[in-house]
């Protein structure tokens, strides 16, 4: 078994190494990963068996 299975969560090791991939590159490469990776929230509510609007944040 691995020793980094150990402390960390198979995502939060590729989150890791993704961060130290970014952090690694030049600046107008970085910035452009930077935006890839952030995570947008979507959310939709449901009633009576019909979704509404979906909502980004």
């Amino acid at each position: 078994m691995s020793t980094w299975r150990q402390f960390f969560t198979y995502n939060k090791y590729t989150q890791i190494a993704a961060r130290a991939v970014r952090q690694s590159l030049k600046e107008n490469e970085r910035l452009a990963a930077e935006k890839r990776g952030s995570t947008v929230l979507r959310y939709q509510h449901w009633e009576g068996g019909k979704g509404g609007e979906q909502v980004n944040k």
